[in-house]
């Protein structure tokens, strides 16, 4: 019978009685500990990455502000520059940043207006002219600086613009142009 007894046991079990294996109470095998241990390492890496990019933003956030007038400040340089290339460079960039009434008075107040007005009298290339009167047009969008432009002659100057190549995209600044200024009746 005990023959018998150690054959099931042996088989059921699929080990011997003199080598019975410690248990440890823990239902944790090593390679849960390994997984438990990346598992944390990965969350901390997380957290740590969390903090940086919230720490960065809150940089940004304080410097940006700052990093904005000076470009526009540099942009409205570009335009006292005598190459045509630089000045439409500066007006496309300035065209960009009139998005909002506050930002197109702190271009009037830079000067770019006049500097835009001085762009368009003198430029000789069409493209020169449209960039001039893409920025004007932005600007213009702000009754404020609609009436700064108006009483810099925009509407005389926009007008007397001649286009040498009938290039549509100017065409549509030109007429928005005058048609903001009739809008605000400054005809």
């Amino acid at each position: 019978m005990l023959a018998v007894a150690a054959q099931l046991a042996s088989h059921l079990c699929k080990r011997r009685f003199g080598q019975l294996q410690k248990r440890n109470f823990s239902s944790f095998s090593r390679k849960d500990e390994i997984s438990l241990e990346e598992e944390a390492n990965r969350k901390i890496g997380w957290f740590l990455k969390l903090l940086f990019a919230g720490t960065a933003t809150a940089v940004a956030y304080q410097f940006f502000p700052y990093l904005g007038d000076n470009l526009m400040q540099q942009s409205v340089s570009l335009l006292r520059v005598k190459d045509p290339l630089f000045k439409r460079m500066g007006a496309s960039r300035l065209a960009r940043f009139a998005i909002d009434d506050e930002r197109r008075m702190k271009i009037v107040e830079m000067g770019g207006v006049e500097e835009l007005l001085n762009m368009l009298a003198n430029a000789k290339d069409d493209r020169t002219k449209k960039e001039a009167l893409k920025a004007l047009a932005a600007i213009s969008s702000s009754e404020q600086a609609a009436g700064v432009l108006y009483r810099g002659g925009a509407v005389s100057l926009v007008r007397s613009t001649a286009l040498l190549v009938e290039d549509a995209e100017a065409q549509k600044y030109r007429s928005n142009l005058l048609n903001r200024f009739r809008e605000l009746k400054y005809d």
